[in-house]
């Protein structure tokens, strides 16, 4: 519009394009926020890699990335080159253009759109595809290390007369590359139809031919590759079957092949490999006869045969051969399936022996000596002690006790005892203020073991300590006591720099310390900083002044976690374990090598059959698998972590597994040689639970030897749940110094119980040699109870003891007030033919916060007992009630009972002082329960004091059964002490 003002005009303004200043900021914005996401990038790769070089473990970093890398490259470029070479011929094959249909006018528009484009689009779609299909392929970097490195298992399959190591390293990698194989051609396909339409080379609504004959030829070859592919996968299917799962009779994951597999998919499977490749040729054929009419017709025969060799077929089979006499039929087969999940599972040695379960002595009397020396029976529950190990060893709020401790075995006055273990491990929730400071700078470290004798208790129930007080001090002697590295410790600390940690407190008040190991990464470099600030999305980690010159970050903490991340081609344990070795904390993590590749072999899931009562109410204690469907399985590497330094050691101890040499091929130097095992690791090395688990869950059919018994399904076994609670759990197995009928003197073993499938009574006991260094180290007896006659099992020995008037009495006395009773691990023990049970009560209530041990059942021959002591229930069992006990050996740490068997006046009259100043000590600490125990023990005394007295110094009654009773009101602190008179 013309100037209305009369004055001169100004600059015509431009509208939408932003100003120079503007463009500069907007550019330095992007600039920032891509370098912002490549630092990102970089920060996990750099922190990654500064971890695996700080546990001396970068072999393993670098393997795994450089494998990754190549195949992300080789097969991301291969199938980018396969759907762009298809799209660029498609093209090239393009007939002249032309509009003579509405259809090729509509598509016109299009190919002048993308005309322009074309090089660019190309370049796209081929980048997609090619980092899609990469991606996958680095995912198979497993894979392709065992196809590579493979050792043989130096055992053939029973039907193609392969090496295992065919369907363990290379039949996985063979299906990988068929895979890839049809998903190249089956995008090829896609991308050449729609080029070739696009481009006239295929008509749906236009007159004439529908396609021409390049888009014919083109096609053809590809769809020849694909049905080519489908005879190779054809003939892979044969080998397949060796490994395939099915639902068969006794088992839900039956793996190899059955009567209908051989003698009908087998040759079904050959001859369909033979249609396909006759099929194949066809297609590729088209290239000169210019037309699909044979090559349709041969792939409708295909499928058609598919349908009735592949599918009907093997029916008609399995309906009119196999089922009407299928014992006959499927027992070569099961024979081979029996004798290849043995062995995968190394159950193959399991010596079944035939057990009486009934006691073959008339006078069970001579029995009570010969349980001392059969069994060192642990009433210590690992599994409930640990708030008595928090109550009266956690010391200060920050420190904290796993919720389950661990049996190990300790060496005192030249003997070994079942000793329960337990670390004091950082807390933070339980410091006294929370910041980053104290969380992360502070309050870095646990400190100090603690321990107790496994089979024993104090006068008032609490464990016998051998290792306590804060420094610890007993029985362990010298060590290092600080815990960086524990199963609680899960979040990072910065240690070594200018901010002092708190090591420990006592009546001097507050210890300090400053980490001197070479563990973690250094900070001193500000990148290092830069890259873990944004790593951990903490940005303090750039800036603070905690950090400065030797301060070093220690993550990945838990022993489970590193080592993990060192060997991730191994399933680790479920339970890390600690021990003192060579003045040292060392966390034990047993790891195995696994496959789902072997012959025959039936397939397990390895969360379920790990599952149990523990596991339920504790996922620390759950088994980190590397895959979990497995059918082959070897505890083949012994672990280490210290607990200072955070160290991480694999020692070989399978030297025979082909597994473990195919990834030490991959992996070299990673793994010490078995030689290199200290006597004093040696010592603390057990049998692993997982393992144990898997086994006892595979025993519970594969304890048959013959195929007609396991048709049957007569001879099942189940895993009892736990009776000890209501979880509906499996019983856990549990670790016992005992020795088994065959054996000459004890050894550490893992035990556990079988009942008959749907039934509560015993119908077997498995038990493991678990001491490492041994000869029988891994021996597997099972001791099988007779059908014909009926033992209690687990369930129905917890009933009866629950149902007896007494003794449910007592039980009802214990919960007084607010106590509450919680049953220990329900032990069993072969002996003399019967099976004996021991399981420790324990009462938490009253004042207490913790559990303490206050009776022990006892059950034997259809005989039960219920008494204070372990003693006075083994003795009230075998008839021994007025006796007194024998000395004990030299290592016996059994409680000896509070009240003595001899019934002298003098002998009462001390029992009764002890009594007077236990119940004292009760008062003192307001247990009102232990007061009534004391007070009753008090009146038993003085009874026997009188009745001795009446018999004129002759031998009277043995001490009784003590039963509880309601607390008594209490009496003053001051109230004087009885005199009794002799």
């Amino acid at each position: 519009m013309p100037d209305r003002g009369g004055g001169p005009s100004g600059p015509r303004m431009r509208v939408g394009r932003p100003s120079r200043r503007v463009r500069t900021l907007l550019m330095t914005l992007g600039v920032l926020a891509a370098l912002g996401m490549v630092f990102t990038m970089f920060a996990g790769f750099w922190t990654d890699w500064l971890w695996y070089r700080s546990v001396n473990y970068s072999s393993v970093f670098t393997t795994t990335l450089w494998t990754k890398i190549g195949l992300f490259f080789v097969f991301g470029l291969l199938m980018a080159l396969a759907v762009g070479f298809n799209i660029w011929l498609a093209h090239r094959l393009r007939p002249p253009l032309s509009a003579m249909s509405m259809e090729q006018q509509n598509l016109d528009r299009y190919r002048m759109s993308i005309a322009p484009y074309k090089k660019w689009l190309l370049l796209g779609i081929t980048a997609l595809v090619g980092l899609i299909a990469g991606a996958s392929a680095s995912g198979q970097w497993r894979t392709w290390l065992m196809w590579v490195n493979g050792v043989a298992f130096g055992q053939k399959d029973p039907q193609f007369k392969l090496d295992v190591s065919f369907y363990a390293f290379d039949l996985p990698w063979y299906r990988f590359m068929l895979g890839f194989g049809f998903a190249a051609a089956i995008l090829s396909v896609i991308a050449a139809a729609l080029t070739h339409y696009l481009y006239g080379g295929l008509r749906v609504t236009s007159p004439g031919a529908r396609a021409t004959a390049a888009a014919t030829g083109h096609l053809s070859v590809l769809i020849g590759i694909f049905v080519a592919l489908k005879a190779v996968a054809y003939w892979l299917d044969r080998y397949g079957l060796a490994v395939k799962s099915s639902d068969f009779r006794a088992t839900d994951n039956w793996t190899g092949l059955r009567y209908v597999d051989a003698n009908a998919y087998l040759p079904a499977k050959t001859i369909l490999f033979c249609i396909a490749v006759i099929c194949a040729l066809l297609f590729f054929a088209t290239i000169w006869r210019r037309t699909w009419q044979l090559p349709v017709i041969g792939f409708g025969l295909m499928v058609l045969s598919a349908i009735l060799i592949g599918g009907l077929y093997p029916a008609i089979v399995q309906k009119f051969q196999v089922q009407p006499n299928e014992q006959a039929k499927e027992a070569p087969y099961v024979e081979k399936n029996l004798e290849a999940t043995r062995k995968a599972y190394g159950i193959d040695g399991t010596k079944v022996t035939d057990y009486s379960g009934t006691s073959k002595t008339e006078d069970k009397t001579t029995l009570r000596d010969d349980v001392g020396s059969t069994a060192s029976i642990r009433i210590m529950d690992p599994n409930i002690v640990s708030p008595t190990f928090q109550q009266l060893q956690q010391i200060r709020n920050y420190y904290a006790f796993p919720n389950n401790l661990d049996v190990d075995r300790y060496a005192k006055d030249g003997k070994e005892q079942d000793t329960v273990i337990g670390l004091r491990e950082l807390n933070l929730a339980g410091i006294p203020k929370k910041n980053w400071i104290n969380n992360h700078f502070r309050y870095t470290h646990g400190f100090g073991v603690v321990a107790a004798q496994g089979t024993s208790a104090d006068a008032q129930g609490r464990p016998n300590f051998t290792e306590s007080d804060l420094p610890s001090e007993g029985d362990l002697g010298t060590y290092e006591q600080r815990i960086y590295y524990g199963e609680k410790t899960d979040t990072y600390s910065i240690v070594g720099g200018p901010q002092k940690e708190i090591d420990y407190s006592d009546d001097n008040g507050e210890k300090t310390t400053s980490y001197k190991g070479d563990s973690g990464v250094n900070l001193s470099n500000p990148v290092n900083r830069a890259a873990y600030a944004v790593a951990f999305g903490e940005p303090q980690i750039l800036y603070s002044g905690a950090i400065g010159e030797g301060s070093r970050i220690l993550y990945n903490r838990t022993p489970k976690e590193r080592v993990e991340a060192v060997a991730p081609w191994l399933t680790i344990d479920g339970d890390a374990y600690p021990a003192v070795v060579n003045n040292r904390i060392q966390w034990i993590v047993d790891a195995y090598t696994t496959t789902n590749g072997y012959p025959y072999s039936s397939r397990t899931t390895l969360g379920d059959t790990t599952a149990d009562s523990l596991t339920a109410a504790n996922t620390n204690r759950a088994v980190v698998a590397q895959q979990n469907q497995v059918n082959y399985i070897r505890n083949s590497v012994k672990a280490t972590v210290d607990a200072y330094t955070g160290e991480v050691k694999l020692y070989q101890w399978d030297t025979k597994d082909p597994v473990l040499k195919t990834w030490m091929k991959a992996f070299p130097d990673t793994v010490q040689p078995k030689g290199e095992i200290s006597k004093d690791l040696m010592d603390h090395l057990r049998y692993p639970q997982d393992l144990f688990k898997v086994q006892r869950e595979l025993l519970t059919r594969y304890h048959v030897r013959d195929a007609t018994t396991f048709l049957s399904g007569s001879e099942v076994w189940q895993v009892p749940d736990d009776p000890t609670n209501r979880s509906g759990n499996a019983v856990p197995p549990y670790y016992l110094s005992m020795k088994m009928p065959d054996q000459q003197a004890q050894s550490f073993s893992l035990t556990t119980t079988f009942t008959p499938n749907g039934r509560d009574n015993l119908s077997a006991f498995m038990a493991v040699d678990a001491e490492a260094g041994t000869s029988d180290y891994g021996r597997i007896r099972i001791l099988k109870l007779p059908t014909n006659t009926t033992v209690n099992g687990p369930k129905q020995v917890q009933s009866q003891f629950n149902s007896q008037e007494e003794i449910a009495e007592s039980i009802r006395l214990l919960r007084g007030g607010d106590s509450e009773v919680e049953y220990g691990n329900l032990l069993t023990v072969p002996l003399d033919g019967g099976l004996l049970y021991v399981e420790p009560v324990y009462v938490r209530g009253g004042g207490l916060k913790y559990p303490l041990l206050r009776k022990v059942l006892v059950t034997y021959g259809g005989q039960t007992a219920f008494e204070n002591t372990l003693d006075e229930a083994l003795n009230k069992i075998f008839g021994q009630e007025g006796q007194a006990p024998e000395p004990p050996d030299e290592g016996d740490t059994t409680t000896p009972p509070p009240t003595s068997d001899n019934p002298t006046v003098q002998q009462a009259l001390e029992d009764a002082q002890k009594a007077f100043d236990a119940g004292q000590e009760a008062l003192k600490e307001n247990d009102w329960e232990a007061y009534g125990r004391a007070q009753k023990d008090l009146e038993d005394a003085l009874r026997r004091a009188e009745d001795a007295q009446a018999q004129d110094g002759r031998g009277g009654a043995g001490g009784g059964e003590s039963k509880p009773s309601a607390s008594p009101s209490p009496k003053p602190s001051g109230s004087p002490s009885p005199k009794p008179s002799s």
